[in-house]
Parts: C-alpha cells; structure tokens; sequence
C-alpha cells in the first residue's frame, strides 16, 4: 500500500489498540507513539477511587500527550510513516466521562492552550468491540488496577467513544469490528485489515471482517 503517514488507532481499554500499533510500526518501520499509562502515577489510585482522582490522572495524561505531539510537530516531518496508539481529541472523551462539570471547565482551559497546531492524522483506525470480549482480554493480560474496573464504566466509555467517533470529521476513518479477529496474531486478519487501510483515502469505511472459521464452517455445510 502506500505511504500511510500518520496513523492514529484509538478505541476503550482492552480493544488491542496498543499491539496494532506496535505491528503498524513493525510493518511500515516507523516511529511509534505510545500514550504511556503506565507512567501515570495517579492511575491506580483513580481506578480505587474514580472521584477523588480523577482530575490528576486525566491532567496527566493531557500534559503527557500534548507535549507527545509537540514532539512529533517539531520532529523530521519528512518521516515516512508514524503510528500513534492516541488521539489527542480522545482525551475529551475521558475527561467528559470522569470530571465534575467544574472540573471540566478548568480542564477545558488547559486543553484549549495545551492543543494548538496538533498534527492531524492521515488515517485513524477505531477498533470496536463489546464490553464482555473487553473484560475478558483485560483479565488475560493481568494488569492489576485494571482489574478493578467496574462493567458499568467500561459501558459508560464505550459509548462515550461510539458518541465521540459519530461526529468524528478530522481525518478518514476506520472502523473496524475487532471481537472476533486476531489482527496482531492472524496475519490473514492483518492483510484484510491493511487492504482496508489502503481503500480509507478519505471519509468514513467500515471493516467488519467474519471470523475465518465461520467462513470454513459455511463451506462445510454449503
């Protein structure tokens, strides 16, 4: 395909946007940005006590993420492809779910100051899938504050993101129907997936691949 420039995957905690990422960059042999959770050091606390936290963790993330794409706007603009497993405009969207309408008001202060000139994606990819296959693949990967993240926000985030993505203008988009694909371990997952990307030139396109073996079982029973 050709040169994709700057791709964003976005969607809620436990989709696989990270390990997409990772392989978009192995693939493209491109610079890879990493939103960094793990270097947040109010997260845990947040998911012990969402209220009293929340104003750290989500200032945090902001400061990290704008000066992560200050970085990137300063940066070679003649690298040939970047993945980024964050959009800068999603911080909105933890930031409306988990701050009092006070709190966002001030967040919305700094966000305004922190935000001008931020790169713009060529291509953003927003994997999709219900909130019990996130549950499970939080569990599997076994990250301890993670697991104590109640059903219902998970709920909450998704349709947070859904809401988010439905007005979503700023790039072409991607969206892809994540439950039942492997897209960092399949590579026929993957090679249907970069055709995609190869057809998402501009607008919206959706991506709803059906699972390998139900496509066997068809030709079994056909």
């Amino acid at each position: 395909m050709q040169n994709p420039g700057f791709i964003v995957v976005e969607g809620p905690i436990g989709v696989g946007k990270t390990s997409l990422a990772r392989r978009l960059a192995e693939t493209f042999g491109s610079e890879l940005l990493l939103e960094g959770a793990a270097e947040n050091p109010f997260l845990e606390r947040f998911y012990r006590n969402p209220r009293a936290a929340a104003m750290q963790t989500q200032l945090f993330f902001l400061l990290q993420r704008a000066q992560q794409m200050q970085e990137l706007r300063q940066g070679d603009m003649f690298e040939p492809v970047r993945v980024a497993d964050f959009l800068m405009d999603k911080d909105r969207i933890f930031a409306k779910l988990t701050l009092d309408a006070e709190e966002y008001k001030l967040y919305e202060q700094v966000y305004s100051h922190l935000t001008i000139d931020v790169p713009k994606p060529d291509l953003v990819i927003y994997l999709q899938a219900p909130v019990d296959v996130l549950m499970k693949r939080i569990n599997k990967r076994g990250i301890g504050y993670e697991r104590a993240m109640e059903p219902h926000y998970l709920h909450a985030l998704c349709d947070t993101y859904t809401r988010f993505f439905h007005f979503y203008d700023e790039a072409p988009l991607l969206i892809v129907n994540a439950a039942d694909i492997n897209l960092v371990e399949n590579q026929s997952d993957y090679d249907m997936l970069l055709e995609q990307m190869a057809q998402a030139k501009r607008g919206r396109h959706y991506f709803n691949p059906v699972p390998q073996g139900l496509l066997d079982g068809d030709r079994k029973h056909g």
